[in-house]
């Protein structure tokens, strides 16, 4: 069952991605929406013109951002849990989702998003990878950054970018305050080739750690002396886990805005079924919450048709049941 799981997990992804290219205003048979892909792809597949251009042009962009946004997510989200040692922990306790908030929103209320289309992904990229370091800069000590510290100054740093972003949308007009609502909602709707190639390197760094940090996290789970007497780097791992999380979904969220509870729910989840062991744990939390990510933002494009739902409003719509339910099961335990 267990070896079994990153296959279950890519058929997930599968079947979630022909379900966003088949399914929206108009709907598209398989057969269609295969040949489509074949003939982007350059076999020699004859494809319906009307279903190359939907499926080429609007669908096949927004589908892949979604799932390369939730893979970064979710693999973001089960390091940053093996790095607390808390699995209800995600990238939001390191302040990048509220850094790059505050950079985006920034941008919207001085003018400067519309100076260019990279210009709000730009600000908010910057943002979040500015709150990364000064997370790491508060909670390092002589040569060390210890995990609770590190813990403590990402809720300050996070605090202090929400409140500043709350000053800001306070005091937008009503052309301002809808543009922020909007982007603080999460979407993948501005989907492009550009933005998904821009985004590739960054996905790529954290799985080209993947055995570094597999390895790593799994020490870590018997304590820090442990992990260095089993000769594993500590504070490497940590610096490495930091800045790869730091860089890569300060990257997505710049894109997409910070969708929640993605991070959170697929790797607990995950964890629950496959035990703590980080290498099977970090490709099936980056699979599965890619499927999720298209499902949902399917399920946001057709909820309300002709209108679209914010992507981030039906993540954390799943999100937040999920998250009470662990918190009730922990009191349950707790009382015994």
């Amino acid at each position: 069952m267990r070896r079994a799981a990153p296959l279950v997990a890519a058929a997930l992804l599968a079947m979630a991605l022909v379900g966003a290219l088949a399914l929206g205003p108009l709907r598209l048979p398989v057969g269609d929406v295969l040949g489509a892909l074949g003939q982007l792809a350059g076999l020699s597949l004859q494809a319906d013109p009307q279903a190359l251009a939907v499926v080429g042009s609007l669908r096949l962009p927004r589908a892949l951002l979604a799932a390369l946004a939730g893979a970064v997510f979710g693999l973001a989200g089960a390091m940053t849990q093996g790095l607390f040692r808390n699995p209800l922990a995600d990238p939001g306790v390191l302040g990048i989702a509220g850094g790059a908030s505050l950079g985006a929103v920034s941008a919207i209320f001085f003018g400067v998003a519309s100076l260019s289309v990279w210009a709000l992904p730009a600000t908010g990229f910057v943002g979040g990878l500015a709150a990364a370091l000064l997370v790491s800069r508060i909670a390092r000590s002589d040569g060390r950054t210890p995990v609770a510290t590190l813990l403590l100054a990402g809720i300050a740093v996070n605090a202090l970018a929400m409140s500043l972003t709350g000053i800001l949308v306070y005091a937008s007009d009503d052309r301002q305050l809808r543009d922020i609502s909007l982007w603080l909602m999460g979407s993948v709707g501005g989907a492009t080739p550009l933005r998904i190639w821009i985004l590739v390197p960054f996905a790529a760094l954290l799985l080209a750690g993947l055995p570094f940090f597999a390895r790593g996290l799994d020490a870590l789970m018997l304590g820090e002396r442990e992990a260095v007497h089993l000769g594993i780097g500590i504070e490497t791992l940590k610096a490495g886990v930091i800045g790869c999380v730091a860089l890569a979904v300060g990257a997505v969220v710049s894109c997409v805005g910070p969708i929640g509870f993605v991070g959170l729910v697929v790797p607990h989840i995950a964890r629950m079924i496959l035990g703590p062991g980080h290498r099977l744990l970090l490709p099936v939390s980056a699979l599965a919450s890619a499927a999720l990510l298209v499902a949902a933002d399917t399920f946001a494009r057709l909820a309300v048709a002709p209108a679209e739902l914010p992507v981030g409003l039906v993540t954390a719509a799943i999100g937040a049941p999920f998250f009470a339910a662990m918190v009730a099961r922990s009191k349950r335990r707790l009382a015994l």
